[in-house]
């Protein structure tokens, strides 16, 4: 059993360095972190960024709710309860 556990564990610890090592420092693929902390684009590649796409919010719509509780009752703590 003890066995299965150090193997479990080696697993673990061999999955969780590779994730970190592919996420190039939280910058993204092509990028890395520069000295001060920014992200920098790799030498020798052009990373050019898609432009934004800007969509107008929709109007809000407010509608008044239909009674929740029956009469002689109120909502409190997430459910109707007798007054």
């Amino acid at each position: 059993m003890k066995y299965l556990f150090a193997v479990a564990m080696v697993a673990s610890a061999v999955v969780g360095f590779t994730e970190a090592a592919s996420a190039a420092g939280g910058c993204g693929p092509g990028w890395y972190r520069g000295p001060y902390g920014g992200c920098q684009p790799m030498a020798g590649r052009v990373v050019v960024a898609p432009a934004p796409i800007v969509v107008a919010p929709a109007p809000v719509v407010v509608v008044p709710r239909a009674r929740v509780c029956p009469y002689g009752f109120r909502w409190y703590a997430g459910r109707c309860r007798p007054f």
